[in-house]
């Protein structure tokens, strides 16, 4: 108890110390490539900004005058000339200029050369006064949030755990969980560090005289249990169940309980009961509900006692394969209480779900066999009693370097050795090991991405300092803190800009840099709000959550492709390829493929063309019972193009208010949208939404190819905003890249916030053209972008506070 009161007042202080320092023009071809403007002569240049202004006054205006106020802007006195000083206007004007989006259809426009002018003259003036007077941003501490805190645990201790045991849900900022202002600390939260290290290093060091303890893992009701969806783990010969990695703390024995969710039609059913592979018992599931002399069971059962050694083993519970089929599965509503549990909807299938595994124990401890993290803490045991604190300062001193990212000096080794000596009174070596790790797990110096600032920082930046560079890098492209090699170079202060650019290229080339399909993709994509669509087992039957899996993990490993083979940027939205295994490849109605592997496949036509025929994508853009083209097109407009739509004006009726019959028929949801957006309120911005998405139509809720809605042909025609139309998935990909800027730039901004943990500001804009000016000159492969970023001023470089 002293030692934790202790840990909680270090992070106390030091939160409140830091808390203290850190109080594309539409028909224009020039608008095709990201070429820096050229140099002007001063008349050149008073040339330009005359025209310039001239559009801004004449058109512009028109609708951005203190008396209208669209978009909350007004443009009555804008000057060209003043740009920088209203750098926050002007940079707004050029997002919407290079997306064609402004002027907005309809009205007359100017020609595109002087459109294209008034954008380049706001650049040039903007991107000159930044060289002048450069910003590199600033930002207050980051936390480890729950992927990296799991990833460094991994590291440190060759340890698997999951954080959302502890730790609460990350906030999410600017599309990402790492946003350094919005990861706000609060006393709840900082219990959840203080158990998350208490737990984490009493499974690594283990426990030879636990306490009785029940860990439950609960399967999702939307998990498919067909023959044919083999869990990944589970013995071969099964279907379904659910596969775990358990942290055993000791040598003892422990009961492996399980409650299903009840089949419709089947009685019986065996399961196996499997650690590492190898079984260890098998169980009885009989839907009759009752128990047997032998233990056989019902809707719940467990097995009797069985020996289990310390460390981290595969668990799986799955029944064994009688047949194929068919079955039905999810296919309408069913209330868990049939089968024991509680209340709430789920689907329902013929065949039972494993719906909980539950491990209890230890039991009848008898040691602690030598576990893989046991061999990472204990690099020195003492044979004598003399030489147990030395030992304890080498384990430690070579701990608190891969938790703290930088070396630890002595004295900061003799705040962990007190630990130790508290814990040692009690609990000998081990014990006493073992609290050092629990303080070293607790310290602010590991749970927060502390960047120090020098004395008299100048206020026009200052250049972070190696240890910080490195964790910045590392945490980027690999999601971990940094390796040995970097890491050591990062201690020696050898980490020159050169040397950054070896290390970038370095981790690029490594496997671990899938870590950016894991995690930059799946956030900037929004994957997450995958979970968030349950499309109607009625409708779609053959939709589980082993097809959502597979969806999103279709999307993870493309773009880790692309930057594995470091192909264009463009390929994201063009590819003729994708990668699924043989449940996805059914769904997309590819031939050709078997088994349970991903790999690598060519479209066999043009229906689907990049992220855009990715069922990940269209499924979190779609509502349960129905295609959504408006939320499919506000998905493009904001997460590719960076130019999302404004809201709804108040008191409209939403779509699901409109009628869906009319003369006895179902309106289509064309039909359906063109009723809708006849209210002149919404009819502005439908224009630019609606096209995009109706050409996405073809895709039903789950991804499936289709040419009819409701019995009625589909009618996708539309006209995209610059007025180009588009029928098809493949028409909108070729308008989208015949002015790839905003593609690029929002690309871009995206990789440069999650580079840097905080928002793109309107002072970043220069930066963010500037890095893809260079990716332009090499075809915008992916290490330009990567590498633009880690050595823009952004990334190695801080705003003095």
């Amino acid at each position: 108890m002293k030692a934790r009161t202790a840990i909680t007042g270090g992070l106390g202080v030091l939160l409140a110390m830091v808390g203290a320092a850190s109080a594309v023009i539409a028909a224009s071809p020039a608008a095709t490539a990201e070429t820096a403007p050229a140099a002007l002569s001063a008349a050149q240049s008073a040339r330009a900004d005359a025209e310039a202004n001239r559009v801004v006054q004449g058109t512009c205006r028109t609708c951005h005058n203190d008396r209208t106020l669209r978009g909350n802007l007004s443009l009555e006195r804008f000057d060209v000339r003043d740009a920088a000083e209203h750098a926050d206007i002007a940079e707004r004007m050029v997002r919407k200029l290079r997306a064609g989006m402004m002027p907005p259809p309809g009205p007359r426009r100017p020609d595109a050369a002087a459109l294209l002018n008034l954008a380049e003259t706001l650049e040039r003036r903007l991107d000159d006064a930044a060289a002048l007077a450069p910003d590199p941003g600033s930002r207050p501490f980051q936390r480890l949030n729950r992927a990296e805190y799991a990833q460094a645990i991994r590291d440190l201790l060759d340890l698997e755990v999951d954080p959302g045991d502890w730790l609460p849900l990350d906030p999410v900022s600017a599309n990402f969980d790492n946003i350094a202002d919005a990861q706000t600390l609060s006393a709840t939260l900082l219990e959840a560090y203080l158990n998350a290290a208490s737990a984490i290093s009493r499974l690594a060091v283990g426990e030879r005289t636990g306490r009785v303890l029940d860990h439950a893992y609960t399967n999702s009701e939307y998990v498919s249990q067909h023959p044919w969806d083999h869990v990944e783990g589970a013995p071969y010969g099964t279907r379904g169940g659910l596969v775990v990695d358990h942290v055993f703390p000791a040598d003892a024995e422990y009961v492996f309980g399980l409650t299903f969710t009840s089949g419709a039609n089947t009685r019986i059913e065996d399961v196996d009961v499997s650690i590492d592979g190898e079984r260890v018992a098998l169980l009885h599931y009989n839907t009759d509900r009752r128990v047997d002399a032998d233990g056989r069971g019902g809707v719940s059962t467990a097995t009797p006692p069985i020996f289990v050694r310390a460390g981290t083993h595969r668990v799986a519970a799955a029944f064994i394969r009688r047949h194929d089929g068919p079955y039905e599965d999810l296919i309408r509503p069913h209330d868990w209480s049939f089968a024991g549990g509680g209340s709430g909807g789920a689907g329902i299938t013929t065949l039972p779900h494993v719906r909980d595994v539950i491990i209890t124990g230890p039991f009848n401890a008898t040691g602690l066999s030598e576990t893989p993290s046991r061999r990472r803490v204990f690099m020195c045991r003492p044979t004598a009693p003399e030489e147990a604190r030395p030992c304890a300062r080498r384990i430690l001193s070579r701990l608190g370097r891969e938790a703290y990212r930088r070396t630890l000096g002595d004295r900061e080794v003799d705040d962990l050795l007190g630990f130790f000596d508290e814990g040692a009174a009690t609990g000998g070596f081990e014990g006493g090991v073992r609290t050092g790790l629990e303080a070293l797990l607790a310290s602010p110096h590991f749970v927060l991405r502390l960047e120090r600032e020098p004395v008299d920082a100048p206020e026009r930046g200052y250049r972070l300092a190696d240890v910080d560079l490195a964790s910045r890098l590392s945490f980027f492209l690999w999601g971990t803190p940094p390796d040995d090699e970097l890491q050591t170079l990062a201690d020696e202060g050898l980490l020159t800009s050169d040397e950054l650019d070896r290390q970038a290229l370095r981790m690029l080339a490594d496997p671990r840099a899938a870590a950016l399909g894991r995690r930059f993709a799946a956030q900037w994509f929004r994957l997450q709000d995958m979970d968030k669509v349950r499309p109607d087992p009625n409708f779609f039957p053959n939709y589980d959550e082993n097809l959502a899996r597979a969806m999103r993990r279709e999307t993870e490993l493309f773009f880790a492709n692309l930057v594995r083979e470091d192909r264009s940027l463009l390929d994201l939205y063009r590819a003729d390829y994708t990668f699924v295994d043989e449940r996805l490849a059914r769904h997309y109605g590819i031939p050709g493929v078997a088994g349970r592997h991903f790999r690598r496949v060519q479209y066999p036509d043009d229906t689907r063309r990049g992220i855009l025929g990715h069922g990940s994508m269209l499924v979190l853009t779609s509502l349960a019972n129905r295609t959504s083209p408006v939320l499919r097109g506000k998905w493009v407009m904001e997460v590719l193009l960076g130019t999302p739509p404004p809201p709804p004006p108040p008191d409209i009726p939403a779509l699901e208010d409109t009628a869906e019959v009319r003369d006895g028929r179902r309106l289509t949801t064309r039909e359906r949208m063109e009723a809708h957006r006849s209210n002149p309120s919404c009819s502005s911005c439908h224009r630019l939404i609606d096209p995009i998405g109706l050409a996405l139509d073809n895709f039903d809720v789950t991804a499936k190819w289709r040419l009819r809605e409701n019995g009625i042909p589909l009618d996708t025609r539309g006209d995209y905003y610059d007025g180009t139309p588009v029928t098809s998935p493949n028409e909108l990909v070729d308008a989208l890249l015949a002015r790839p800027i905003p593609l690029v730039r929002t690309f871009t901004e995206n990789l440069l916030a999650f580079a840097t943990g905080r928002r793109v500001e309107h002072f970043d804009q220069p930066t963010v053209r500037a890095i893809a000016r260079a990716a332009e000159a090499d075809d915008y492969r992916m290490a330009s972008f990567v590498m633009g970023v880690v050595r823009s001023d952004a990334f190695q470089r801080k705003r003095g506070d």
